[in-house]
């Protein structure tokens, strides 16, 4: 990762996964008509649960790609974010959301143990992500039943 040139304050910081988590939201293009990759640097990493760790764009590509091509819609809920600042690179996302996957629909908090709640850890450096892993169970509908038997019991 390449050594920080440009100062940015933790409000920048927070638009710049601001505008990440609503590219998301549109189907990966930025609020400029972007890529979302754009938001990203050359070498950055993303980890995502049961996925793993892609590096460089291209991977970053794939992984996207692999997660977004079983989502019909994903939608966040800003207005209850909880934002945790360093005082550094480092800015922690925790959030809800809701969409349509393939295997159904999803709402944090119905049922309680289902998907929708997450936290992701950013670092942003130069206006670009460096990092971003991603805490969330990407059993969006909640069909993993047959190896957590517990969420069958309802």
């Amino acid at each position: 990762m390449a050594l920080a040139t440009q100062v940015m304050t933790d409000e920048q910081r927070k638009s710049v996964a601001l505008e990440y988590l609503k590219a998301f939201d549109h189907a990966g293009v930025t609020s400029t008509g972007g890529a979302i990759l754009d938001l990203f640097a050359d070498d950055a990493q993303v980890y995502l649960p049961k996925w793993g760790i892609a590096e460089g764009k291209a991977e970053i590509g794939r992984l996207f790609g692999d997660v977004g091509g079983t989502l019909k819609s994903i939608k966040h809920d800003y207005a209850s974010f909880n934002w945790i600042f360093s005082g550094g690179d480092t800015v922690v996302a925790e959030g809800t959301s809701y969409g349509e996957h393939q295997d159904g629909s999803w709402r944090a908090g119905v049922p309680e143990w289902g998907a929708g709640r997450w936290c992701d850890v950013f670092e942003i450096r130069d206006f670009l992500i460096q990092r971003v892993f991603i805490y969330l169970d990407p059993d969006y509908a909640g069909q993993d039943t047959a190896r957590y038997p517990w969420l069958d019991r309802g």
